[in-house]
C-alpha cells in the first residue's frame, strides 16, 4: 500500500480537457502518511467564467484575471509533484487536464495513480452516494470547503487514509497504484490568419466573445469559428 503520494484536485471551467480550462490547482505532498507540503494557485483560463462555475466554486473572474496562465503554473506543479504517484477522487479527471497542460509545454507527465472514488465504490454500501463530499460524511471526515482545490485534495488524502485504515489489511491489493492512461498530442497555437478570420467574423456578426483569442490553440479557434459560421453564417 502506498504511503507517499501527491493528493491533487482541480477546479475547471468544465468537464472536457479538450475544451475546458483549469482555474485552480490544490495539492498536498504526503510522505509516509503525513502531509509535508501544500501547493495552491489560481490559474487564468483567459475566458470569462460561466455562472454555474462561479456558483459551484465561489471563484470569481476578479480572482483569476491576474493569476498566471497554465503555461507558467504547470512547471511549478510538476516540480512540486516530483515523481510521486498522484491521488484523487476520480483521479483520471485531474490527470487528463494536467497531462494535457504538461504536453503542451513539452514536458513529460506519466504517473501511477490512486483513485479514492474507486475505493469508495468498492467499500461503501451500494445505496450511499460516492462523491467526495458524501464519502467524507459517511466516514466521519471533516471537509473544510467542497469544490475548492486545496480543501478537496486534503479531503481525498484523509479519505484514503481512513479507507486504508479500515480495509487495507483485508484487501491490500485494492490500494495499489495503477498506471494512469490518457493519450494526448501537443496542441499547436492558432495561426495569424485564423485569428484574423475569427476577428472579422466577430465584427461582422457583432459578437462579443468571452474567450481571449490570443490564448486559443489551432483546434480551439477552429471549433469556435465553425460554431459561429453554423449559427450566424459566413461574412
Amino acid at each position: 500500500m502506498v504511503s507517499s503520494y501527491i493528493a491533487v484536485d482541480l477546479e475547471t471551467t468544465g468537464l472536457d480537457p479538450k475544451a475546458d480550462k483549469i482555474i485552480e490547482i490544490g495539492a498536498v505532498r504526503v510522505v509516509d502518511g503525513k502531509v509535508t507540503a501544500r501547493y495552491e494557485t489560481f490559474v487564468n483560463p483567459y475566458r470569462k467564467l460561466e455562472e454555474r462555475v462561479i456558483a459551484l466554486t465561489g471563484i470569481t473572474d476578479g480572482e483569476i484575471e491576474l493569476a498566471p496562465g497554465i503555461q507558467t503554473v504547470i512547471g511549478e506543479f510538476l516540480e512540486f509533484a516530483d515523481h510521486l504517484p498522484i491521488l484523487g477522487h476520480h483521479v483520471i479527471f485531474d490527470f487528463s487536464f494536467l497531462k494535457r497542460a504538461a504536453v503542451n509545454e513539452g514536458k513529460e507527465f506519466e504517473r501511477q495513480g490512486i483513485d479514492t472514488l474507486k475505493l469508495a465504490r468498492r467499500f461503501m454500501p451500494p445505496d450511499e452516494k460516492k462523491n467526495l463530499k458524501d464519502a467524507c460524511v459517511y466516514f466521519g471526515i471533516k471537509q473544510e470547503k467542497s469544490h475548492r482545490a486545496l480543501s478537496d485534495s486534503m479531503a481525498a488524502h484523509d479519505l484514503y487514509q481512513e479507507l486504508k485504515k479500515q480495509y487495507g489489511s483485508q484487501e491490500p491489493e485494492a490500494f495499489e497504484p495503477q498506471a494512469l492512461i490518457y493519450k494526448v498530442k501537443r496542441e499547436q497555437p492558432a495561426s495569424k490568419r485564423q485569428k484574423e478570420h475569427l476577428q472579422d467574423l466577430l465584427k461582422y456578426h457583432k459578437i462579443v466573445l468571452s474567450v481571449q483569442t490570443d490564448h486559443l490553440s489551432r483546434n480551439e479557434i477552429s471549433r469556435i469559428t465553425d460554431k459561429i459560421i453554423a449559427q450566424y453564417g459566413r461574412i
